[in-house]
């Protein structure tokens, strides 16, 4: 089990959002387990011929969605992504429902704009 990243300088996506997606999609498919130690950012971004803050970005983003967690000068490591993902959407939706009903919308109003976000996100996957 080794950590397989490309990177396409071509493509329309930012390097640090490959990255960021490439390891989601390997730690959800279970091809990087949890307590998976990730490389250095520095030594990372060398392998993969980028800046070691664009590496630096992708991680803080996997860390903030709960994929990855810090340990600092430990590393980085494959985080137990099933309760900190379900933390994260929990607290994303108690702040979602409290600010549409500040706006005054209605639950049929609030789902309607939820189901059509999740469509057009998932879609965008497809």
């Amino acid at each position: 089990m080794a950590l397989k990243i490309t990177v396409d300088p071509d493509s329309a996506t930012a390097p640090f959002e490959q990255i960021r997606a490439q390891i989601a999609d390997q730690v959800r498919s279970g091809g990087l387990p949890v307590g998976y130690k990730l490389p250095t950012v520095r030594g990372f971004a060398e392998e993969l011929g980028l800046a070691a803050n664009t590496v630096a970005k992708a991680y803080r983003a996997l860390e903030s969605d709960g994929v990855i967690e810090t340990r600092g000068r430990h590393g980085s490591f494959v985080a137990a992504a099933g309760d900190a993902a379900a933390r994260e959407a929990a607290s994303a939706a108690a702040a979602y429902a409290q600010r549409v009903r500040r706006l005054g919308l209605d639950r049929v109003a609030a789902q309607t704009a939820v189901d059509e976000a999740l469509r057009a996100v998932y879609a965008a996957d497809a």
